[in-house]
């Protein structure tokens, strides 16, 4: 070994004589661990013990010796490499450790005059060692950078740059041969090769790194020299070609930011992920610059831009937050720099999943055959949270950026249509990225984005038609091609529901837009198409093929108005400008229709409720300024043509005060104004002087109009006691108002007095009664599902006296009752009745001889669809009544087995079968106490259900009813172990 050494061992330096002597020893170990690896011979495994490990090899070192052998590479790298290195070059002995400080101070800052022979020597040596496997990790885990800073010091410092560095040390110093920097260079690329890249780079950045102000071991404050210009040089080459390698881009990353927010968040760990979170945004600032060694950007871009895009798709847990925001911060930079190429390189490839379910053109053979699937599950899921990732959580619109995602905003909402229907996590995704384009864009085109989405626009990409989302097994969706509808009525079918649904998801989506002015607007929008449709006949000129016709327009625009005001309400205005446009809207429309002579009853509504909010505006519900009277100013010549052609003289006299009100800003106001005013506003009015020069006057009420609705305060109110039997007769009265609107406020009203103990419904019981059973009569849902929740409130309040009289009129039929009643006002009783049987709960046990006997009797009824009630409600009356069911439940048996075997209507076997159900869901493991007379029976009867009924629907609840029974017995059988820890307390 001696003699194939390069230096002499004999030398008057102390220090590089030991230096030398470890060397020595390092490479005696490297050739005595071959030896004897090469000398072993694996024995044959026992049969006997196959779960035995097998031998570790021989030159595997232990614990102990690895210390020695990194005790021994410590003091080789420290004298013999750190002690040579120029300024400037790797991080200086002073600013490691107490032992490299205690070491430079004795070796000194001079560099010998064979410096550089000896520094060759031992990094060659080093090199040598660490092509062994077992020393390899030793050398380059502790080592890497200080291997780094020789080899770039040997390959590139030319003797002119070490005179500068060290003058006076230099003069008799021989320098490196051309063959001996050449064999260094080559060494340096296959070190940087072989090493883990994420390592690689932070040691460049290390030695790229600039002068600055570190803390010493000892408390002492210390600069760090800035690298010479040669090495900045050669690092910052080294660093491009790592970043044009591939997974260069993560390697740059994990090199710079991998471990961050591994910690809690806030404490002591606070400022570090704050550090972390600026280093993220460095590192993406360093990806989107082109460096200057490449010659090309698009050639940087193409090779960059994937690798970015795959940073989106990090599933560590630890560095998942810091890589998607490295990702997303590199990516909107790029799109400001360079538009075009990012648009080509990055967006191109990030919309594409999406971009396919819009294609219109050049499909593939693929599209004719059913079923085939063209986007995965993971493709498209991968896609959404991309573009989730870079729009919602970058939440930088970009205008090339918004641009590119307007393109897909269709595909994104018809996939959020499609997770509404089932269950998806792509779901709250895709309507975050939909909120954001809206809420991002300008308003003139989210306004043109909600009409193309709703359809009443045509798209500038239509989705394709012969592509369908089916739902994928991971939560996801894919994308398959469908078969054509041959049968043109179920296609029409298909896409009339298809656009109904579309309607409610886009007024959901609004719903979430209720802070911004975007619903409101749109919704003004779709009141003036509605305007813009009364009178006209034909499309307007300029309309493609593209453009729906005026029917479907209209019907479009009628849909999502009404599922608007449905889903939204008044809410959907924000502020007061809005509202006047709502209402110059809907006056355009009335106005047209008076013209054409085609006004109905819903645009007298309309035109009444208008009217009312521009007086109750005027009157003081709202403050209004200088600005909202300027932007009331261009509903004065629509108030004027109402005046002037409305048929009721109290609009046009209306419509002619309102015209003076906003005229005069306010200064004058008649009582016609004042009297709508407040009766808009819900409140008594009473009489209002006012003078036509002192501004505003004082409210002192006015008169109600006849179909007015008078609100009740609070029974402790003055008012209250003195005007609270005549506002009742009011409220009666109202109650059989011709108008659809007041006579069902007129019942919501009487609904609450009863529900606040009201004296005078109190004492009118049999009167509101009598109301509310006559308002079952009509034919408006709003009214009658008012009656039905006043009679439900008031049996609950008072059941001893008012649930006697709806059984009564429950039971008898139309041929037996003095005053006949329909099958469908008897089912709307039925309704009641289990509404009261389920506000009852357990107290409906004091009624249940009444309540059974009523719905036995109905079994019997001529009319299946009241049978089918009586049953329902019978199932639901079983549900509470618990151990009181124990006396009739032979009755309820025999009636449920009679009819399940010979009943011919489905309806009615269905509703049988459900009773069961019912009883079973009701009693849960009291069952078998309560049935145990009858199980058997309802057993039998449910398997005669499967095996022998013809419609699927009774055999399906009477599967979903041994279900039942079958989780009651398990749940007997096998109760649920309970891990419990009892504590006896000895005598």
């Amino acid at each position: 070994m001696l003699a194939q050494l390069a230096w002499p061992m004999s030398s008057d330096d102390v220090v590089w004589s030991f230096v030398a002597e470890l060397l020595v020893l390092l490479l005696c170990l490297k050739q005595t661990m071959i030896d004897v690896l090469a000398q072993f011979t694996p024995p044959k495994p026992n049969p006997k013990s196959p779960e035995c490990a097998p031998p570790l090899s021989p030159d595997t070192l232990s614990i102990l010796q690895q210390k020695t052998v990194q005790s021994a590479l410590q003091f080789v790298v420290t004298l013999g490499i750190c002690s040579h290195l120029l300024p400037g070059v790797g991080i200086p002995l002073g600013c490691r450790s107490e032992f490299a400080a205690t070491v430079e101070k004795v070796v000194g800052d001079s560099m010998p005059a064979s410096g550089t022979w000896r520094l060759l020597n031992v990094t060659q040596v080093l090199l040598s060692i660490a092509e062994h496997p077992s020393l390899e990790s030793l050398v380059f885990t502790r080592h890497l950078g200080d291997l780094m800073a020789s080899l770039c010091q040997l390959s590139y410092s030319s003797t002119k740059d070490q005179r500068k560095a060290s003058p006076g040390h230099i003069a008799t110093q021989k320098g490196l041969t051309e063959e001996e920097q050449r064999a260094c260079q080559e060494s340096l690329r296959k070190m940087l090769d072989q090493v883990y890249q994420p390592n690689v780079i932070k040691e460049l950045l290390i030695l790229q790194g600039g002068a600055k102000v570190v803390r010493a071991r000892g408390g002492s404050a210390r600069t760090m020299l800035k690298a010479p210009a040669w090495l900045r040089r050669v690092c910052g080459q080294f660093l491009s070609q790592a970043l044009m390698k591939p997974h260069g881009v993560q390697a740059v990353v994990r090199g710079i930011v991998e471990g961050a927010g591994a910690g809690p968040a806030g404490g002591e760990c606070a400022e570090a992920v704050a550090a972390d979170w600026r280093k993220c945004d460095t590192v993406a600032r360093i990806l989107a610059s082109c460096p200057q060694q490449c010659l090309c950007v698009g050639d940087y871009y193409r090779h960059v831009c994937p690798q970015v895009l795959e940073l989106l798709h990090i599933r560590d847990a630890l560095t998942a937050r810091q890589f998607q925001r490295v990702a997303t911060t590199t990516l909107l930079s790029m799109v400001r720099e360079q538009p075009e190429l990012a648009a080509e390189h990055l967006l191109g490839p990030l919309l594409a999943p999406l971009v396919t379910c819009l294609r219109t053109r050049g499909m593939g053979e693929e599209s004719g055959k059913v079923d085939v699937v063209l986007l995965g599950e993971l493709e498209l899921t991968r896609c959404v949270e991309d573009v989730y990732k870079v729009c919602v959580v970058g939440n930088d619109p970009v205008p090339r950026l918004m641009e590119s995602v307007q393109m897909v905003i269709p595909a994104v909402f018809n996939l959020h249509c499609f997770t509404k229907q089932g269950v998806s996590h792509l779901r709250s995704a895709c309507l975050e990225i939909i909120l954001w384009f809206l809420q991002k864009s300008e308003k003139q085109i989210a306004l043109v984005m909600l009409k193309r989405l709703a359809g009443l626009l045509p798209m500038d990409f239509l989705l394709q038609p012969l592509y369908r989302f089916t739902a994928g097994s991971e939560g996801g969706v894919r994308l398959v091609a469908k078969e054509q509808e041959s049968d043109d009525d179920e296609a029409l079918y298909g896409k009339v529901c298809w656009e109904q649904w579309r309607a409610e998801c886009l007024a959901d989506v609004l719903s979430s837009l209720q802070e911004s002015s975007i619903a409101g607007d749109f919704f003004i929008e779709c009141l003036k198409g509605l305007a813009s449709f009364a009178g006209e006949n034909d499309c307007s000129p300029g309309c493609t093929g593209a453009v729906p016709d005026l029917e479907q327009q209209q019907l479009i625009t009628v849909q999502l108005v009404a599922v608007m005001c449905e889903r939204i309400g008044h809410s959907v205005f924000s502020n007061t400008v809005q509202m006047i446009e709502f209402i110059m809207a809907t006056l355009k429309r009335s106005c047209t229709s008076l013209v054409h002579r085609t006004e109905e009853v819903v645009e007298a509504q309309t035109l009444s409720m208008g009217m009312g909010l521009v007086a109750a505006m005027l009157g003081g519900a709202v403050q209004l300024t200088a600005s909202d009277f300027v932007a009331l100013r261009p509903m004065l010549p629509l108030l004027e043509q109402l005046s002037a052609l409305h048929p009721d003289p109290v609009v046009q006299e209306l419509a002619s005060d309102l015209r003076i009100t906003i005229a005069t800003r306010g200064a004058f106001s008649s009582e016609t104004v004042s009297k709508a005013a407040h009766t808009t506003m819900g409140k008594k009015t009473q009489r209002v002087s006012r003078s036509t020069g002192g501004g505003r006057a004082e409210e002192a009420g006015a008169g109600t109009r006849d179909r007015e609705v008078p609100s009740l305060g609070r029974p402790g109110n003055p008012e209250y006691r003195n005007n609270s039997t005549s506002d009742f007769q009011d409220i009666l009265q109202a109650a059989f108002d011709p108008e659809e609107s007041t006579r069902a406020a007129a019942l919501r009203t009487l609904t609450r007095m009863i529900q606040q103990r009201n004296p005078d419904a109190q004492s009118n019981q049999e009167k509101v009664l009598t109301v509310f059973l006559e308002n079952l009569n009509h034919e408006d849902s709003f009214v009658y599902l008012s009656a039905i929740q006043g009679l439900s409130v008031l049996s609950d309040v008072y059941p001893a006296r008012i649930l006697p009289q709806l059984l009564n009129e429950y039971q008898v039929s139309s041929q037996e009752a003095e005053k006949p009643r329909s099958v469908e006002t008897r089912m709307k009783i039925g309704e009641v009745l289990m509404r009261s049987t389920r506000a009852l709960g357990e107290m409906a046990s004091h009624y249940r001889d009444q309540l059974i006997h009523v719905y036995l009797m109905g079994t019997k009824d001529v009319d299946s669809c009241v049978r089918a009630s009586s049953l329902s409600n019978l199932g639901e009356l079983c549900t509470w009544l618990d151990f009181a069911l124990g006396p009739v439940i032979h009755e309820v048996t025999a009636c449920l087995s009679a009819i399940v075997k010979t009943e011919r209507e489905a309806e009615v076997r269905r509703a049988a079968v459900h009773v069961v159900t019912l009883l079973l869901r009701g009693l849960c493991e009291k069952a078998l106490q309560v049935l145990a007379d009858v199980l058997l029976e309802l057993y039998r009867l449910l398997k005669f259900a499967v095996r022998t009924d013809v419609d699927q629907l009774v055999q399906l609840h009477a599967q979903l009813a041994l279900e039942e029974l079958d989780c009651v017995v398990r749940g007997i059988l096998f109760p649920e172990e309970k891990l419990e820890k009892k504590i006896t307390v000895l005598p």
